[in-house]
């Protein structure tokens, strides 16, 4: 595909409408006194029938039967209302760790279980956004998508050219099914509060304000070519040649349609055959690590939704990224906050780090951070979650969650998904390198960053450098176990210590 980034036709409106997203969000998401009353009683009804089954019997046994029962039900749910509906539960089902594990497995289904668009729909898309019949442009254009999501399915192609490509094609008018269901949800969130489980830091105003976020920037595919040539540039720069991003067609791109180049590969959960192959599984963990660490780092840019189906292993062992239509930018000011806060996780430099949270709008703009400290009992020492009763880790789970709502505590959107991307990466270590050492490899990756970009580090958060030594102590803590005594611990170690925290819970969570 001939032509620079810079004679890409397309580009030159991705600014524009970067500008008009974000400006219609706050009205998408203002409580209103009544949305579209049709679309208002669908979801009201769906939701109902999902929830009325579940309280009247479900909901009395308690436990895992109760939340996995509700699961089902809104999963059914979800799938019923449609494209934005699925594509929050897809969202929600890349998100161990922050919801309920039984919504996340049960989310999962909706990744592989969307219904395609009929061919004729597709063409009918492709051919009024191009300008042109499909033969025109394609020698060959597979009937049968490759993946079909909420927002949009995927073909295989050849252009007329003889290359192999890929054409992401939007569902047709699913731009105005989200505004219409962004409206409905802003208008329920206020009457959820307080009565429906869901993460403890995001409550349901705030997840529409998260979600409506994600979703609209995925409406015009302009700015996911636009990511993804971003993206490539940063790792260009950055000398980083074990990641291959597609790239995006210099004049086949448009609000709807994206044709990319095709890439090959394992894919991310082929551990024999990657290994049969030869390809260093351990060496696919780091690079996916260090290559994320360093563009929201250095760049405050980084891929939003790393899961298995957004990359692939090349068989000289380099990873493709796919998919970049949730992409994570730091605005200056919360990317040197973000910056902060992993010095001072390195450093364990605690007041650093609750500052940063806090500059990072995770905590109000006039949180004591000395008081948090405090409150959260950060200063004393840490507590081996394995080592406490049931009822004494519920306790303390309820005393940290209480203290950080009084705080008004949440969780932005670029936080949530460097988090989310952040557990992918944990089950990627337990698929391709289970045996890694942990605190060896943060140390690894820790020393790796401070000599090739200590210096551009520390003159962004205004710290000099030889000041800077490394204290992994709280990082140590933060997967609860006592430095002086533990130091060394493998995925199949801590995944050991999760399944015994596990169990002493089971008993005690209530729905």
């Amino acid at each position: 595909m001939a032509g620079g980034p810079d004679k890409m036709s397309w580009r030159s409106s991705v600014a524009a409408v970067r500008w008009v997203v974000a400006h219609q969000l706050p009205d998408l998401i203002r409580p209103r006194r009544l949305p579209d009353p049709a679309r208002l009683f669908t979801v009201v009804w769906h939701l109902g029938m999902a929830l009325l089954p579940w309280a009247v019997f479900a909901r009395r046994k308690g436990g895992d039967a109760s939340r996995a029962d509700l699961s089902r039900r809104l999963r059914i749910a979800a799938e019923r209302l449609g494209p934005t509906y699925i594509k929050l539960g897809q969202i929600i089902s890349s998100g161990e760790g922050l919801f309920p594990e039984e919504l996340v497995k049960e989310f999962k289904k909706c990744r592989d279980q969307v219904p395609p668009e009929p061919f004729h729909v597709v063409r009918a898309v492709v051919e009024a956004d191009l300008g042109l019949p499909l033969e025109a442009v394609f020698s060959h254009f597979d009937r049968q998508p490759l993946a079909a999501a909420s927002i949009a399915q995927v073909h295989a192609a050849t252009l007329r050219t003889g290359e192999n490509v890929v054409v992401k094609v939007q569902r047709p008018s699913v731009g105005l099914s989200v505004h219409k269901d962004l409206r409905v949800m802003a208008w329920l969130a206020p009457f959820m509060v307080g009565r429906i489980p869901i993460a403890a830091l995001a409550n349901p105003p705030a997840l529409v304000e998260l979600f409506a976020e994600t979703i609209t920037e995925e409406l015009d595919f302009r700015l996911e070519a636009d990511n993804m040539l971003d993206v490539a540039r940063i790792f260009a720069e950055l000398g980083q040649r074990d990641y291959v991003i597609p790239r995006p067609h210099p004049d086949l791109v448009t609000p709807r349609v994206l044709v990319m180049e095709r890439v090959f590969g394992f894919n991310f959960d082929d551990v024999v055959g990657m290994r049969d192959a030869g390809v260093d599984t351990t060496k696919v963990v780091r690079t996916g690590m260090i290559g994320f660490m360093e563009g929201a780092m250095l760049y405050g840019v980084f891929h939003g939704d790393l899961h298995g189906g957004n990359l692939f292993v090349l068989a000289d062992g380099r990873v493709a990224l796919l998919d970049f239509g949730i992409t994570a930018r730091f605005s200056p000011f919360k990317q040197n906050a973000f910056l902060r806060l992993i010095v001072g996780a390195t450093m364990n430099d605690l007041h650093s780090q609750i500052s940063a949270l806090r500059d990072l709008g995770a905590l109000p703009p006039d949180t004591d951070v000395d008081g948090v400290i405090t409150d959260l009992g950060l200063d004393r020492a840490p507590i081996d979650p394995t080592s406490l009763t049931p009822d004494e880790m519920v306790g303390e789970i309820q005393r940290v969650v209480k203290a950080l709502m009084g705080y008004g505590a949440k969780l932005p959107k670029e936080l949530m998904l460097y988090i989310k991307n952040l557990v992918f990466l944990d089950g990627a270590i337990a698929t391709l390198a289970p045996d890694l050492d942990l605190f060896s490899e943060i140390t690894h990756i820790s020393e790796y960053m401070a000599s090739r970009h200590g210096e551009r580090i520390a003159a962004s958060i205004g710290i000099d450098p030889a000041a800077v030594e490394f204290d992994l102590s709280g990082i140590q803590a933060s997967f609860g176990v006592d430095p002086s005594t533990t130091d060394t611990l493998t995925y199949r170690d801590l995944q050991k210590r999760r399944e015994v925290i596990r169990n002493r819970l089971a008993g005690r969570r209530v729905l």
